[in-house]
């Protein structure tokens, strides 16, 4: 491939990356992440709602990885509260899971910056032929993807498995009972899911610039290499 083209390539797989980086950035900082409803139990089997009525009875969740903000609906108007994560939930959710989402997240944005350095560094520098070649490009992009992975199936597994909403929505609670009526993953963690799908085109990136797997080298090659250095 023509050296304009891998400019080119490497300059948008850059991009990109630094896109990652700055996506992740913003979804770890927004409270986004799940939104949801609760269903107030106790007043609803109180006054035996159903239909319409119910409706009376059903708040709103949402929560990202450090806050978030439910609406608790009784029978008698909305009431908002704010709550933390840390320290006021740590009692109650799986700290570990959810300490290791932040933790993956900040790696994930961290080496997508990594990442973009060195892409731009391939495009208009010259590039080294250990970490800053082809093979430090394919590992960027592999750890930032893992990185994703990680991210969603840890909470996703927060939520679903360890009923997360549910937690946060009786947090605090002795004399109603709240249970989760439906629930969503919002816009952050699609930001994820999109981020790891960018390194994964990242790493195609590289291969259509004419860069083979690093681990994918024929022997034949290197013997066919070696004979001819002999010959000089």
């Amino acid at each position: 491939m023509p050296a304009q083209q891998k400019k080119l390539l490497f300059c948008i797989a850059g991009v990109l990356s630094f896109a990652c980086a700055l996506g992740t950035a913003a979804a770890l900082g927004t409270q986004l992440w799940v939104r949801g409803t609760i269903l107030c139990t106790t007043g609803a089997l109180l006054v035996n709602a159903s239909g319409p009525e119910l409706h009376k009875f059903i708040g709103d969740i949402q929560y990202g990885l450090f806050c978030g903000q439910r609406v608790r609906q009784c029978g008698l108007g909305g009431r908002p509260q704010q709550f933390s994560f840390f320290p006021d939930l740590l009692r109650i959710i799986p700290a570990s899971i959810h300490v290791s989402v932040i933790l993956f997240c900040t790696v994930l944005m961290v080496f997508a910056l990594v990442g973009a350095g060195f892409f731009m560094f391939n495009a208009f520098g010259s590039p080294y032929e250990t970490l800053h070649g082809p093979i430090g490009l394919y590992l960027w992009s592999f750890i930032c993807c893992s990185c994703g992975c990680l991210i969603m199936i840890l909470f996703s597994s927060e939520v679903k498995i360890h009923h997360l909403s549910e937690k946060i929505a009786n947090f605090k609670e002795g004399t109603f009972a709240f249970k989760t009526h439906s629930e969503q993953f919002a816009n952050s963690f699609w930001t994820i899911l999109v981020c790891s799908l960018v390194q994964f085109l990242n790493a195609l990136l590289i291969r259509f610039a004419g860069f083979e797997f690093p681990f994918s080298k024929s022997k034949d090659s290197g013997t066919i290499t070696g004979a001819v250095d002999l010959m000089y």
